[in-house]
């Protein structure tokens, strides 16, 4: 077999005059891993999509070498570069949702890598399919193959992307954020997927912001800010005694790492103010929700949650895709009528199965209760700027035209945005800016509650950072109580005074946070807590041993299944 080795040599890439990249240079060998980490902004995957003649026509990209398996890849012609993708070079991009076809059967998507190459015979090509997605762990491929995307969940959307990469066994797979959004269980298994790509032989670049995962997989991190290498090295070292201030902050940044109430965001010392529990805000009491399956089968997504959120805490919900947390929050919000049990807010009934409540009986407090949504872009209005965003949620909330502008200035203040960014529209704004705006939009009719639904996910370690630590602040100056959804157990623990853990719709376990973590009940909780990725010489949260390999197979269905009924 040919060398396969990657060299990278001073690569550097612009746009026009303004440079993103500058002189990146590493070796990755057959059977090894290198990461490249970062901030959003910092050239990660603009590196990445360089070395398979991706970064855009209006991208130059230089280097002094860059070479893979004895070939040189600078100046590749379109045609030479669709044989080298696919075949040669692996590429799992980021979102699953948006890279596959929403249109297309899975199976399709990848039986066309196959057919694009002419690998293999035609009439067995169709087999490959089922045996990739058998590789991947997909369950029931035959079925999951005719599906679209919009019908997987995300962990199977997730290894059916990096089934269409493997399809032609190539000797270099690049992934970038191949985890993000991903829940701890499902990201364990696409990280032991990975461990046996490593184990082939075939060459492995992660673009990550997740430090921990990072851990589990590579031999040699390199950390990018503005487009410069600060730090390179071998993973331990460089993760377990970093030299450069950026690596230490980004270390730092970890929620998992820090206990409930410090902070996480660089120079930010001082332990945040706990307020005392106050008045019961929002209650659930047997709440469940059932949907009628595409086979006429009817499931129960949620059945019988009960949970009780005061002034000034935070209650955690967390679990695997499809065990009902977010059909919890819409229950919560009101968005959902229940089947059964009742969500009372402020001391009156918000939400009941046995009292119907019309939506104008709700409307004169709906400004009491804000949302914070995983995806902020998707929820705004990409043709109003920041201001007619904040404006109209004043409006709803009732407050004068002739107030508003300053109430615009005050809540850009209160969650650290510049008022010149008011007049900019959400496309223009990084990640941490929109997610920010999202929370001054929720804020601004001066809510009790604010349900937090994965409102960091999509977020790099030191802006998820500071997200989190502007709410906490947020929470102690004006006394509000948190519903916050997450698959994330660092984020939870950082956050949470009390946990649900959910699974198939149910809580399984609840408890105080720190008693949680420290002496979980449940057999589930611990085998989610011992699914966590940790970085080098910290404690897991929970070691513990796996479920019974047939509980893990039929979670995985279940977890398919649920997912297809919720949709």
């Amino acid at each position: 077999m040919n060398d396969t080795t990657l060299i990278v040599e001073g690569l550097s890439v612009a746009f026009g005059h303004q440079p993103v990249v500058r002189d990146l240079s590493f070796t990755l060998a057959p059977g090894r891993c290198v990461a490249l980490v970062g901030e959003s902004g910092s050239g990660k995957s603009v590196s990445a999509r360089s070395l398979v003649g991706l970064a855009g026509a209006r991208a130059q990209v230089q280097a002094r070498r860059l070479q893979f398996a004895g070939r040189d890849l600078l100046g590749l012609s379109e045609r030479q570069w669709r044989q080298v993708r696919g075949r040669d070079i692996g590429f799992v991009l980021q979102d699953a949702l948006v890279s596959l076809d929403p249109l297309r059967q899975v199976g399709k998507e990848i039986l066309e890598v196959l057919d694009t190459h002419a690998h293999g015979r035609r009439d067995t090509r169709s087999a490959q399919v089922l045996q990739l997605l058998t590789r991947v762990g997909v369950p029931e491929p035959a079925l999951r193959a005719r599906q679209r995307p919009d019908q997987l969940s995300g962990g199977l959307r997730q290894r059916a992307l990096i089934a269409g990469a493997l399809a032609l066994d190539p000797a270099l797979v690049i992934a970038d954020e191949p985890t993000t959004a991903l829940d701890a269980t499902v990201q364990a298994q696409i990280l032991e997927l990975f461990r046996q790509i490593k184990a082939r032989g075939a060459a492995l670049l992660i673009i990550s912001h997740d430090l921990a995962v990072v851990a589990q997989l590579a031999d040699e991190v390199v950390v990018l800010r503005h487009g410069e290498v600060v730090e390179q090295g071998p993973t331990a070292q460089v993760l377990s005694s970093p030299a450069h201030p950026y690596t230490r902050a980004l270390l730092a940044a970890v929620p998992a790492e820090q206990p409930r109430g410090s902070r996480l965001s660089p120079g930010a010392t001082a332990i945040a103010t706990r307020r005392p529990p106050g008045e019961v805000l929002l209650q659930a009491e047997g709440l469940s929700k059932r949907y009628r399956g595409p086979d006429g089968q009817v499931q129960e997504v949620v059945s019988e949650v009960g949970f009780t959120l005061r002034a000034g805490q935070t209650l955690g919900i967390v679990g695997e895709s499809g065990s009902g947390k977010s059909t919890v929050a819409r229950l919560a919000l009101g968005l959902l009528t229940p089947d059964s049990g009742a969500v009372t807010f402020l001391g009156r009934t918000w939400n009941s199965a046995s009292e119907p409540i019309d939506e104008s009986q709700r409307r004169p407090w709906r400004s009491q209760i804000g949302i914070v949504y995983q995806d902020p872009l998707g929820s705004f209005d990409p043709r109003w700027s920041v201001a007619q965003i904040l404006a109209d949620a004043l409006e709803v909330a009732g407050i004068p035209a002739s107030e508003r502008p300053a109430r615009i200035a005050r809540l850009l203040k209160q969650v650290r945005l510049p008022e010149q960014l008011a007049q900019r529209r959400p496309l223009q704004l990084s990640g941490g800016q929109r997610q920010r705006v999202a929370i001054a939009r929720a804020i601004a009719g001066e809510p009790r509650v604010i349900v937090c639904d994965e409102p960091v996910s999509a977020l790099d370690v030191s802006v998820q950072a500071q997200v989190l630590d502007l709410l906490a602040d947020l929470q102690d100056s004006l006394g509000l109580a948190y519903l916050f959804i997450s698959h994330d157990l660092g984020v939870i623990r950082h956050v949470s005074d009390e946990v649900l853990v959910m699974r198939h719709g149910q809580v399984v376990e609840r408890a105080p946070a720190e008693r949680l973590f420290a002496a979980p009940q449940h057999d589930y909780t611990r085998h989610l807590l011992g699914s966590v990725p940790r970085l080098p010489g910290s404690c897991a949260l929970l070691q513990a041993p796996p479920l019974d390999p047939l509980d893990e197979v039929l979670s995985l269905l279940d977890e398919a299944r649920l997912w297809k009924i919720a949709i």
